[in-house]
């Protein structure tokens, strides 16, 4: 039997529990917005990249890319997947040429993007500093570690700021030999805004150039995002 004078503590009991149980319930935020994919989004970067080879001087690339999400369809998982139209022109007076096609999805805490047939797990769910992953997780390159640093920091390209981002460290690497750095910088509701590939050899042959940073070949490349928006 319930006592009358025990009431009042059974209700706060109650209340109390009750309130616990809704803050638990709050769904948390994945950050699905650093990976947007939604038909008719596009970015345009501008690309810059040199080539590095032994006894020739540096080639150097100025190009521009953009890329299209387009329709979704059921990847051979039985997932939703889009795919990622890629056009390239050298100058911006010209038209967009066709470049290729990759593709993107989100599954449960990943996002995945083919690139050249290749898959990468490029962020993982909930964004958070230090979260480490395998990039490599679903293709036969080899583990590769990624991790997530300064998340919901602002970042700037060029003239444009970007309040909320995640950063992306797959490698970043510097010895007397070589050079491998690469880093992806995502934001909110835009996605990929910054993308650096380095990946360099240095001289090795005497041991007069060990250790000067004398470049005998490699890539360095650089994403910048130019604008952003849907069509």
């Amino acid at each position: 039997m319930l006592r009358l004078h025990s009431f009042p503590f059974v209700l706060v009991a109650l209340l109390s529990a009750g309130g616990c149980q809704s803050d638990t319930s709050d769904p948390v935020t994945p950050g699905y917005d650093y990976f947007p994919l939604e038909t008719g989004r596009y970015i345009i970067y501008d690309v810059n990249e040199r080539h590095y080879s032994l006894n020739t001087a540096p080639i150097q690339r100025l190009y521009q890319i953009k890329e299209v999400v387009g329709a979704s369809y059921t990847d051979v998982t039985g997932r939703q997947a889009y795919r990622l139209l890629r056009y390239r022109r050298s100058v911006e007076s010209q038209p967009w040429l066709a470049d290729s096609i990759w593709s993107g999805r989100l599954v449960d805490s990943e996002a995945i993007r083919t690139e050249n047939g290749v898959d990468f797990v490029k962020l993982r769910f909930p964004v958070s500093d230090r979260l480490r992953w395998n990039g490599n997780r679903y293709n036969a390159v080899g583990e590769d570690e990624y991790e997530a640093r300064n998340s919901g920091q602002s970042y700037r390209v060029s003239d444009k700021q970007f309040n909320e981002t995640v950063t992306v460290v797959a490698q970043q690497d510097s010895t007397l030999l070589s050079q491998d750095k690469r880093i992806e910088v995502y934001a909110e509701q835009v996605g990929l805004i910054y993308k650096e590939r380095v990946q360099l050899q240095y001289c090795s042959t005497t041991p007069a150039c060990i250790g000067t940073h004398q470049i005998d070949y490699g890539i360095r490349q650089i994403y910048h995002i130019r604008s952003s928006g849907s069509e």
